[in-house]
């Protein structure tokens, strides 16, 4: 494989400490960023046999649906690296060896280090099913996967998408781009019902049916099937029902990366096992994003969260750490964000699937069934505990702050028009989430002002 030329220019050089990052994604990437701005010594190197450089994740669908090229998803231009003395090394690591300090690649030559990052993300669930490493049988989260979808549907009659999560219905979305009818196996009774509250599940159910995607709830996968020449050729549903199609997503989630280190002295569980800094039993060693399992997770957070804007915060609190200002990781209130089909979608702090007393809900719905809000709130405090907000645009400042703060609901329902985020001339609709939050508790809230004057407050912001 052909070195780039940072290689030969500044990986070697520089006195200044060896810190090496295996992985290019968000959390690597971020981590390395924050570093260069800390310590203007530090040999810096990023190693990565996906792809040379570091691209965004969240747009492969985009480049699948003929949205953007590859070019279009790089955040920074090829010059950067150099500039900013990061070196970049487009290998796989084969082995690390701890008691050396050393890394060993594919097709290059070691690397040495005094600090190691892993950040190695996630890989595919697969569950056993038979069939499920034939060709044409993948999942959805690296450029590899990209170009093998491409490589794999450019003659696919039908698809059969595996699996109700976030994942699953972008493949759908890109499937269904290119007019390829899509069978979407859903082992739930509603769409993704172990995430989302029974109406918001059902909302986004129908959503799903309304694009043409064959959306089958309550329906397992057995197996898949082959033809002579390897590729798959159908599916075995456990109800007995084949399904011919070319192409099989698997979507049933992701879990830690964590086979390069399994079997050393790195401790791992689900994922590999780490501090409130990071660190992990081995010094200079570190681990951040979606390989990462907190030894003992944050207030109200999962041991293991793979999302974007963690794990670009894992990268920016490692890199203080690093350079000697050591901060724990303090994450603050859950939120995330998604797009489901046409549908937007946004949550803030905590909104299972189901709840018990003290904690109760208030649910809007527009009449078009494509909208929705909910909050959920203790009824005695009544502290907001998490909204939910599909076809709605929310500020995630406005919430990230009611959270904090511990607000009561009324006084968040009140000034709801403030966490409008829609474009100019959209719809408002606070004024009917508040009326009917009026309705279904005997209340008699009203808006309040906004306290902005002159341009913020015509403008909305």
């Amino acid at each position: 494989m052909k070195e780039t030329k940072a290689i030969g220019d500044f990986c070697t050089n520089g006195k200044g400490s060896r810190i090496v990052i295996i992985g290019n994604g968000i959390s690597g990437i971020t981590c390395a960023r924050h570093l260069r701005k800390r310590d203007s010594a530090a040999q810096i190197t990023i190693v990565s046999g996906e792809t040379e450089h570091f691209f965004s994740r969240t747009a492969l669908m985009y480049i699948y649906m003929g949205h953007m090229k590859y070019a279009h998803t790089k955040p920074y231009e090829d010059w950067f690296w150099e500039k900013n003395r990061l070196c970049l090394v487009h290998d796989w690591v084969t082995q690390v060896d701890f008691e050396q300090k050393q890394l060993q690649l594919k097709q290059q030559e070691p690397i040495p280090y005094d600090t190691l990052i892993l950040a190695l993300g996630s890989k595919t669930n697969k569950f056993g099913w038979p069939g499920q490493d034939l060709k044409g049988v993948q999942g959805l989260y690296s450029f590899q996967d990209l170009e093998s979808m491409e490589a794999h549907t450019q003659n696919c009659a039908r698809a059969v998408v595996v699996g109700g999560g976030l994942i699953g219905i972008e493949m759908a979305e890109m499937l269904r781009s290119r007019k390829i009818p899509v069978t979407f196996l859903v082992r739930e009774q509603r769409f993704w019902d172990n995430v989302l509250p029974k109406e918001e599940a059902e909302l986004v159910g129908r959503h799903i049916r309304e694009h043409h995607i064959d959306l089958r709830l309550g329906e397992e996968l057995d197996s898949i099937l082959e033809d002579e020449a390897g590729n798959v050729r159908a599916v075995m549903t456990k109800a007995g029902e084949e399904i011919p199609c070319q192409f099989v997503g698997l979507t049933a989630g992701v879990s830690p990366n964590i086979d390069l280190v399994k079997n050393t002295a790195l401790e791992v569980n689900k994922g590999i096992l780490v501090d409130a800094f990071f660190a992990t039993n081995i010094p200079d060693v570190y681990a951040i994003g979606d390989c990462v399992e907190y030894r003992t997770p944050p207030p109200l957070r999962r041991p293991v969260e793979q999302v974007w804007y963690t794990g670009r915060m894992h990268g920016e609190t490692l890199a203080r750490t690093i350079a000697a200002e050591p901060v724990p990781y303090k994450p603050g209130p859950w939120f995330n964000s998604a797009k489901f089909l046409d549908i937007e979608y946004q949550t803030y702090g905590q909104v299972p699937n189901t709840w018990e007393e003290p904690v109760d809900s208030f649910y809007w719905e527009h009449p078009d069934g494509k909208k929705c809000f909910r909050a959920l709130f203790n009824s005695e405090s009544r502290q907001l505990q998490g909204i939910n907000a599909f076809g709605l645009r929310l500020r995630h400042a406005f919430f990230d702050e009611a959270l904090q703060q511990h607000t009561p609901v009324e006084a968040v329902m009140e000034r709801l028009q403030e966490a409008n985020f829609d474009p100019e001339f959209y719809d408002r609709f606070h004024p009917q989430i508040l009326q009917a939050f009026n309705t279904q508790f005997g209340t008699s809230l009203k808006p309040k002002k906004n306290k902005k004057k002159g341009l913020l407050a015509i403008f909305g912001l």
